[in-house]
């Protein structure tokens, strides 16, 4: 019965507080369920990409807005949704809550956790965001160190630049975007690594790598493992790429990396198979090209009125046989801005990371250089190229006259020094030494094994004999003077207590 003592203004206050907004929202029924998508009815204001909750509290995104019926997308639970059930929009298109405090984490597309920690705190952004415009853009100029010496010195990246690494299955991939990672630790690039359709063990061991070589803490990890609908597998790049935009729009350097884009591509295709879109060539639906290019047209530099904050990114992709022509690989180099391909070959010859530098580009190329490095590493891709030309002379038993003898010792040198453990980081000081020791006649006559064992002791030495040098060089800047007999004289004193 009605409380007796509440004054009429009391009732009519505490109804006008009843919110009837979510009781008086359209509700739509399922007619068909199933691999993940669902056929609701009912649903005709639905918009498309907004999220909508089934009786069940599954949640789902609209994806295929026909005449009669919407196609749902599951993201949560798809056992749990039978036809019948109810479903109501929420008005809202999928997000994730965006703050400094999600580096360091373990997330799914949506934001929510899979490292046991709370929630992350913090404001929520749409994963579904328009590339910047090209007034807001600037020149890609400044370059990404990544620690990776065949890479800085042959392949140079600027920030804001889309790279992609392009392979074989084994071939090293993830192996390669974790160094690069590792790279950043201690310096001012943020990094977000989004897994997509692997594992929950391959998840756990990414998470566990970044956490040994220290850069967990600087590296959000946005998964969606293998057994989460393909729903959710499509969202993870995007979710990745709105958590990196939250980093660049404060000004900040950051990092992304996509592993990998074929099963992105495999589980956008999925859904539009599953909710009756027409195929394409190898079953793709045609707009998979609009999809890779609407997602990586969001990473690029941004000029100062922007805000100054570049977002680099490094999709990668899985080819069968070496095949870079197939439909999907195809795609995503003519999108990108270069690509790093690493070959099954040179991988089974221990040549890691197996970078094939012949067939790698970089069309920003030595803009985004260090002038240093830029002085030394000019020549490396065309010597590369000759050695591995002249070296196949060889292995056949032709005659080959004292010039050509040595350009093919110096090439199996600079071979060997290319050759980088896991996380072990490069200095471009470091770099730079390696290549003027190599292109100098430092180390003519010494066997690999040695080489490598010098010039390592000689950088060591040098960051105390001539630490002016090695810092000006790591910075990216020539030294003053003849900055290269200085060096070749540390090494020649080295070189002559070992002899001694």
């Amino acid at each position: 019965m009605p409380d007796p003592t509440r004054t009429l203004a009391q009732r009519l206050s505490a109804l006008g507080a009843v919110d009837l907004s979510n009781a008086l929202r359209p509700r739509g029924s399922v007619v068909e369920v199933g691999d993940g998508v669902a056929r609701v009815v009912g649903l005709g204001e639905v918009g498309y990409e907004e999220l909508v909750v089934f009786a069940s509290g599954v949640l789902g995104m609209a994806f295929d807005l026909a005449a009669d019926f919407t196609g749902v997308v599951l993201l949560s639970g798809p056992d749990s949704v039978c036809a019948g059930d109810s479903v109501q929009a929420t008005g809202e298109l999928p997000g994730l809550p965006v703050g400094p405090g999600l580096l360091g984490r373990v997330l799914d597309p949506l934001g929510r956790p899979m490292d046991r920690q709370p929630p992350p705190r913090g404001v929520r952004r749409p994963v579904f965001r328009d590339a910047p415009e090209l007034i807001e853009r600037a020149p890609v100029v400044r370059p990404l160190h990544t620690g990776v010496m065949v890479i800085d010195a042959a392949i140079p990246i600027g920030r804001g630049q889309r790279q992609l690494i392009v392979g074989d299955r084994n071939t090293g991939k993830t192996a390669l975007a974790l160094d690069i990672v590792a790279a950043q630790v201690g310096g001012d690039v943020a990094c977000v690594y989004v897994v997509i359709g692997q594992p929950l063990t391959r998840v756990l061991n990414i998470r566990q790598a970044l956490l040994s070589c220290g850069a967990l803490s600087n590296t959000l990890v946005l998964a969606a493992e293998a057994a989460d609908p393909a729903g959710m597998q499509y969202l993870a790049p995007y979710a990745g790429m709105a958590a990196a935009e939250y980093f660049r729009d404060q000004g900040k350097d950051v990092l992304v990396v996509f592993d990998d884009l074929t099963k992105h591509a495999d589980a956008y295709r999925e859904v539009a198979l599953l909710l009756g879109r027409s195929p394409g060539r190898e079953a793709f639906p045609g707009d998979i090209f609009y999809v890779h290019a609407e997602l990586l047209e969001r990473a690029t530099a941004m000029n100062a009125e922007a805000g100054g904050g570049t977002l680099t990114a490094f999709p990668i992709i899985e080819t069968t046989d070496s095949d870079i022509s197939a439909y999907i690989p195809t795609n995503l180099i003519s999108i990108t801005d270069g690509q790093i391909y690493l070959d099954a070959g040179r991988f089974e010859r221990n040549e890691r990371p197996a970078v094939d530098i012949g067939r790698s580009v970089s069309r920003i190329g030595g803009t985004a250089q260090s002038e240093a490095m830029r002085s030394v590493a000019r020549p490396i891709r065309i010597g590369m190229a000759r050695f591995e030309a002249l070296e196949a002379l060889t292995r056949v038993g032709l005659d080959i006259d004292p010039v050509t003898q040595q350009r093919v010792e110096r090439g199996r040198l600079m071979r060997a020094l290319l050759r980088q453990p896991r996380f072990r980081v490069r200095s471009i000081g470091e770099q730079i030494l390696t290549i003027v020791a190599v292109d100098g006649g430092w180390l003519d006559g010494l066997a690999p094994p040695d080489a490598v064992r010098l010039v390592l002791a000689t950088v060591a030495r040098a960051r105390e004999a001539q630490a002016a040098i090695m810092t000006s060089l790591d910075a990216g800047a020539l030294p003053e003077g003849d900055w290269g007999a200085a060096l070749e004289a540390v090494f020649r004193a080295l070189l002559a207590e070992e002899q001694a």
